[in-house]
């Protein structure tokens, strides 16, 4: 069915597409009788496929990644396509337009996307009203939090500490995102002297926080795919010494070989089928340096089951998609997990949990 929908869908506009799409979903988590409906019929419940992370459960480790649900406000409907979690934002402390149209571009014989939104969100006190009053779901929410546009980056620690404490209440775990390449000098913030001083001030932000409410909330790290295996192994050591709680491998890239589309020169940040071998290679350099201590979340062209399980084996504790659920539907983490549970029987394997970094 969805075949059909994207024929239609992909003679929009892609910003407009996505628009349309949240209306959509907005108007579904009003009818909770529709969306326990539509949950039945997508989440894929076996006990094979929980994850532990965190002090948390995860019912399956298919996430949705950053980026969809940027401003908070349809993560219960985006729950009952069977995901495990779901992670919101970009979210930055005053809301901000993003960069001008157009942004976001599909590249389809690539089963690719570029876009340049440059974290446009209505902030984090739209975000914090949106957490009261929608319906939680039974799944982990993540919050990925960036800084705005217009703050220097010496001065950018504040705003993720101002993200982190407005939000601290209400999210599972929280993403310091300095990798995104659409705000300029971004990740300028990955260099180790700046990453030293980022993650003191958050760190220090998170334990207080920690004191003040008796809730210890993970702070995790995502990483570009755009730098030499030596540098990530500096953010690495850095995130290791702040005791930073994980990593997300990776963000989007700056890089173009090989790409079939008219579009392959718009400037932004490609995701999608490119992407997957640097992903899963950064996902292995970062389980090999940290020898498995903190979790990796892999994210990078994950379309399949097996390029799930691919990212999995080689060392991360959960996956997210995004750009494979434009192309694929939102019955991607359905299709998904039911392959996974297909090659666990295969493997002999009896969790998910024992495929963790199985080929490093």
């Amino acid at each position: 069915m969805y075949a059909i929908w994207r024929k239609w869908l992909f003679r929009l506009d892609p910003e407009t597409a996505h628009e349309w799409t949240i209306r959509s979903l907005q108007a579904m988590q009003s009818v909770p009788a529709f969306l326990a409906a539509v949950e039945r019929r997508m989440c894929v419940m076996d006990d094979r496929l929980a994850v532990r992370c965190w002090n948390r459960i995860f019912p399956n480790p298919v996430g949705l990644a950053a980026g969809f649900d940027k401003h908070a406000g349809v993560y219960p409907a985006l729950a009952a396509f069977g995901f495990g979690s779901i992670e919101v934002g970009t979210l930055t402390p005053r809301p901000q337009p993003g960069n001008p149209k157009p942004r976001l571009f599909r590249l389809p014989e690539d089963e690719a996307i570029i876009n340049r939104m440059g974290f446009n969100n209505s902030g984090i006190e739209h975000a914090a009203r949106s957490f009261v009053s929608l319906p939680r779901p039974a799944i982990p929410i993540g919050i990925n939090l960036g800084k705005n546009k217009e703050i220097p980056n010496e001065k950018a620690a504040n705003d993720y500490r101002i993200g982190l404490r407005t939000l601290y209440r209400y999210g599972d775990y929280f993403v310091i995102n300095i990798s995104s390449p659409n705000t300029q000098g971004l990740r300028d913030l990955q260099q180790v002297n700046a990453l030293d001083r980022l993650l003191a001030e958050v760190m220090a932000e998170k334990r207080q926080l920690q004191k003040e409410t008796g809730e210890e909330r993970p702070i995790l790290l995502k990483v570009a795919p755009d730098m030499p295996l030596e540098m990530l192994s500096d953010m690495v050591r850095i995130g290791l010494q702040h005791r930073i709680n994980g990593f997300i491998a990776t963000n989007t890239t700056l890089t173009r070989e090989g790409l079939k589309n008219a579009h392959a020169g718009e400037t932004g940040g490609l995701s999608g089928k490119p992407l997957r071998r640097k992903s899963t290679e950064f996902i292995r350099h970062i389980y090999r340096e940290t020898e498995g201590s903190v979790p990796i979340i892999g994210v990078g062209g994950i379309f399949t089951g097996e390029d799930a399980y691919e990212k999995i084996r080689a060392g991360a504790r959960l996956v997210q998609v995004y750009t494979g659920m434009i192309y694929r539907g939102p019955g991607i983490a359905r299709e998904i997990n039911q392959t996974l549970i297909r090659v666990l029987e295969r493997d002999g394997l009896n969790s998910i949990e024992a495929a963790v970094g199985a080929d490093v």
